[in-house]
C-alpha cells in the first residue's frame, strides 16, 4: 500500500490504484511552499470577489490551508465527510482512467508543484491547480454530483486509436515545458507534433467531444450571467493571471450548451472565449443531451463500428442484457444495422455487469462471434418466443437445426443447452457440430469446437471497457514519459535553505534568524529572485521595519527593470501584504 486508504478509497477497483503514486511530502521544498502561499493568497483576495461562492466556503470545508500545500491524507480525513477522498498522481492520466475516479468519487491530484518561473500558469496539471482549483468548488452538492456522474458516463465514451496517440504527445510536452532547462527547440519540436496530430484526428471521437466538455466546465466554466459571470472552473480558479484576464472583455462570452463539445481547446494558450452556465443544474443537462448521443445510449451499427475504430477493449449490450466485452474487429452489416459481430483474442461474456460462468477469457481466447438480429421470414424475436414457440420453431435442446437470420447468416448445428437470465429469458445457445456462413463464407465450423451463439435482436448500448472489470487484467498502464526531477545545484539547495528560514521565522520555530542577513545574501548571490523578498517585505511591515521594507522595496524596483515581465508579480505581492498591513 503506497498511500493512506479510507472507507471511499477503499472501493476503487485494481486498475485504477495503479496510477496512484505516494505524495511525498518532505519532497516539497521551502521555495515550493513560497509558491503555494503567494498564489493561494492572490487567489483568494482575488477570487473571494469574482469566483462562485461555493469557492471561498470549500477552502474551509475542505481544509485547505492557504499556507502550507495539502497534505494528501489530512485531505482525505475532512473529504471523507461530503463523501470523497483525493489520490496522488503522476501529472496526466489517460482521460477515461481520469474520469472513473471521478466516477468513484475521487478526485485525482498531481502532486507535483509549478516551478516559480511558471507560478501564473503551467501547462502541467499540478497540486495547485487540482487542490487550490477542483477541490474546493466539490462541496457544492449540486456541482460533485455533476462530477461523479460526468465521470460515470465519461469513463464509458469510446475513443480513436489517435486519442491515445494526442494524450501522450500532451502529457510529454506539460512534462518538458515544465522541465528546467529545456532546449527552446525541443519545446517546439514536440508543440508542432501535437500540432500535427490535432490537424490529422479525423471525425472526433466520443472521448474527443466529452473531453471538450469537460474543458469548458470543470476546467474553464463560468456560472452566471454573461454580463456578471462568476468563475467554478479549476483551471481559472488556479491560474493568477488567467482568473483576472477571462473577467475582461476581452475573452468572449458564450452561453453554455452542447455546442461545447464541439469547441475544441488549445491547453497550452489561454483560452479566448469561455461557456457561462446559469447554474450548475444545468451542467447536468447537457451531459444528459450528451450522453444521449453516445453509444452508450444509442448502440446500433456505428456504436460498434466505433468501438472497431477504437483497437481497444469495449463491450457491446444485446436487447436481451446480454454483454460482449473484448477487441471488436469486424461487423457484417445489413440494411443499416449490425447482422454479425466478432471479436479477436480474449473475449468475455456477461450480464448486468457479472461475467457469465464459464465464459470468460480463459473459455474464449480467441475471439467472439455471434449473429444479431432477427431470423429470417419469422416476426418474433428469439429472445421473445415464450418456451411453446422456441420448441415449436425446434429451438430446444438435443435438437438439429439451422437457423436463416436476416443478412444472410445462417447457423446450423446441434443445440446442447441454453443459458437463461434471472427472468428465465434465454440469452445464450450453445451449439456442437455447428456450422456458420455468410454466403458462402465460412465463419465458423464444426473443427473450432462448441459454438456459442448470443441472442439478441439488436445492440443497444456499445461502450468502452469491460462489462465486468474482473474479467480482464487492466494492470497494464505504461507511461512513455514522466515528471523530470532535475538534480538540484549546491546553489539552489543553499536558496532553499535561505527560504525555509525565513518560512520558520514567520510561522515562529525559530526568530533568532537575522532577516538582514538573508535579505544581504539575497541581493548578493540571487539578484533576480523576487518572491524571498517579498516575504522579507511582509516581515518587515509586520513588525514596523520601515527602513528595512524600503530598503526592499529598491531592490524589487531593481528586479523590475531587469526582468519587466515580473513587475505585475512584484507588485501583486506587495500589494497583497500592504492591503494585509492597513486591515490589522
Amino acid at each position: 500500500m503506497r498511500y493512506e486508504s479510507n472507507p471511499i478509497l477503499d472501493k476503487l477497483p485494481q486498475h485504477l490504484r495503479q496510477y496512484i503514486k505516494p505524495q511525498d511530502y518532505k519532497d516539497y521544498s521551502p521555495i515550493d511552499q513560497a509558491v503555494w502561499r503567494y498564489v493561494m493568497r492572490k487567489n483568494v483576495d482575488y477570487l473571494s470577489t469574482v469566483a462562485h461562492k461555493s469557492y471561498v466556503q470549500g477552502l474551509e470545508k475542505t481544509g485547505i490551508s492557504i499556507d502550507h500545500i495539502p497534505n494528501m491524507y489530512g485531505m482525505n480525513r475532512i473529504l471523507k465527510e461530503i463523501g470523497w477522498a483525493a489520490v496522488a498522481v503522476d501529472g496526466f492520466i489517460p482521460p477515461a482512467a481520469f474520469m472513473e475516479f471521478q466516477a468513484y468519487n475521487v478526485l485525482v491530484i498531481a502532486s507535483d508543484i509549478r516551478q516559480l518561473e511558471h507560478i501564473e500558469y503551467t501547462p502541467a496539471p499540478d497540486i495547485i491547480h487540482e487542490g487550490a482549483g477542483h477541490a474546493p468548488i466539490i462541496a457544492n452538492p449540486e456541482y460533485a454530483e455533476y462530477l461523479r456522474r460526468f465521470g460515470e458516463i465519461g469513463c464509458k465514451a469510446i475513443s480513436s486509436a489517435k486519442d491515445f496517440e494526442l494524450y501522450e504527445a500532451v502529457r510529454y510536452l506539460s512534462i518538458i515545458k515544465e522541465a528546467p532547462g529545456t532546449p527552446a527547440e525541443d519545446i517546439e519540436k514536440a508543440e508542432q507534433h501535437i500540432e500535427e496530430l490535432q490537424q490529422n484526428m479525423g471525425e472526433p471521437s466520443e472521448m474527443a467531444l466529452i473531453r471538450n466538455l469537460h474543458w469548458w466546465t470543470v476546467e474553464y466554466g463560468l456560472i452566471g450571467t454573461l454580463e456578471n459571470p462568476k468563475i467554478y472552473g479549476a483551471g481559472l480558479l488556479s491560474s493568477i493571471g488567467e482568473s483576472s484576464w477571462c473577467m475582461t472583455d476581452e475573452v468572449k462570452k458564450i452561453l453554455y450548451s452542447i455546442k461545447a463539445a464541439h469547441t475544441s481547446f488549445d491547453i497550452t494558450k489561454p483560452q479566448p472565449q469561455l461557456f457561462v452556465t446559469p447554474d450548475f443544474a444545468y451542467l447536468s443537462e447537457v451531459l444528459e443531451e450528451f450522453a444521449n448521443t453516445m453509444s452508450l445510449r444509442k448502440g446500433g451499427l456505428s456504436g460498434v463500428k466505433k468501438l472497431i475504430d477504437s483497437k481497444d477493449l469495449g463491450t457491446v449490450e444485446l436487447s436481451t442484457g446480454l454483454q460482449i466485452s473484448g477487441k471488436f474487429n469486424s461487423v457484417i452489416e445489413h440494411d443499416g444495422k449490425p447482422v454479425y459481430i466478432q471479436t479477436a483474442g480474449e473475449t468475455a461474456l456477461s450480464y448486468r455487469e457479472k461475467e457469465l460462468v464459464g465464459h470468460g477469457i480463459e473459455h474464449h481466447p480467441n475471439g467472439f462471434g455471434t449473429p444479431v438480429g432477427k431470423l429470417k421470414g419469422i416476426n418474433i424475436a428469439i429472445e421473445d418466443m415464450s418456451p411453446r414457440d422456441l420448441k415449436a420453431y425446434n429451438i430446444y435442446e438435443g435438437e438439429r437445426i439451422t437457423l436463416e437470420f436476416e443478412g444472410n447468416i445462417r447457423v446450423s448445428g446441434k443445440i446442447i443447452t441454453g443459458t437463461r437470465n434471472l427472468r428465465g429469458e434465454i440469452i445464450l445457445i450453445t451449439f456442437e457440430d455447428c456450422k456458420v456462413t455468410h454466403g458462402d463464407n465460412i465463419i465458423f465450423e464444426p473443427s473450432l469446437g462448441l459454438y456459442n451463439m448470443a441472442v439478441g435482436e439488436k445492440v443497444v448500448a456499445a461502450f468502452n471497457g469491460p462489462a465486468d472489470l474482473s474479467s480482464f487484467n487492466l494492470m497494464t498502464h505504461k507511461i512513455s514519459s514522466t515528471t523530470i526531477k532535475p538534480e538540484k545545484s549546491p546553489e539552489r539547495r543553499k536558496l532553499e535553505q535561505l527560504y525555509g528560514q525565513i518560512r520558520d521565522f514567520r510561522e515562529g520555530t525559530n526568530t533568532t534568524i537575522s532577516r538582514n542577513k538573508v535579505f544581504k545574501e539575497v541581493c548578493d548571490n540571487y539578484p533576480d529572485d523576487w518572491l524571498l523578498s517579498v516575504e522579507l517585505y511582509e516581515l518587515a511591515r509586520r513588525n514596523q521595519d520601515n527602513d528595512f521594507a524600503v530598503e526592499i522595496t529598491e531592490h524589487l524596483e531593481a528586479v523590475k527593470q531587469r526582468n519587466p515581465k515580473l513587475g505585475h508579480l512584484i507588485d501583486d505581492g506587495l500589494a497583497l501584504v500592504d492591503g494585509v498591513t492597513a486591515a490589522s
